[in-house]
């Protein structure tokens, strides 16, 4: 009888499962005990690694930018408050109430260091949690295929 290819191959004739003896080519392997060894964890093949990856850079890039960060944002905020008090003087002046003179009310910017409108640490804490939620589904993923 003529070999038609991978059934004869095998010695009961016909293919074992393919989750339990296909290797990623194109070649059945016996599929006798010795041979059923569990591949070794690889990190990589794993999302949680990548999102791990990912959100520690984050945290590296923002500490990084940080400094720079605070500088650009306190004068985007410091002309939006200007901006924002000029409307409502000219809002005032408009419904007839009594001028606010601007430069007497204006405080210097080193003294008052007000909150940022728009903080960094909200994108620090985004970060550590996606860092700490995938670690530890790596860890538990690592843990489930020893």
């Amino acid at each position: 009888m003529e070999s038609s290819g991978v059934v004869a191959d095998v010695p009961s004739g016909r293919p074992p499962p393919l989750a339990a003896c296909f290797r990623g080519y194109n070649k059945w392997m016996d599929c006798s005990d010795s041979d059923n060894v569990a591949a070794p964890f690889r990190p990589a093949d794993s999302p949680w690694f990548w999102g791990l990856l990912f959100s520690v850079m984050a945290l590296i890039g923002l500490g990084l930018i940080g400094p720079k960060f605070d500088v650009r944002q306190r004068q985007i905020e410091g002309r939006f408050l200007g901006r924002r008090q000029a409307a409502i003087e000219r809002w005032r002046r408009q419904a007839g109430l009594p001028e606010v003179d601007l430069a007497e009310d204006a405080v210097d910017r080193s003294v008052a260091a007000p909150d940022r409108i728009v903080p960094l640490w909200t994108l620090g804490t985004a970060a550590t949690a996606a860092a700490v939620g995938c670690g530890i589904m790596l860890r538990r993923e690592w843990l489930a295929s020893r």
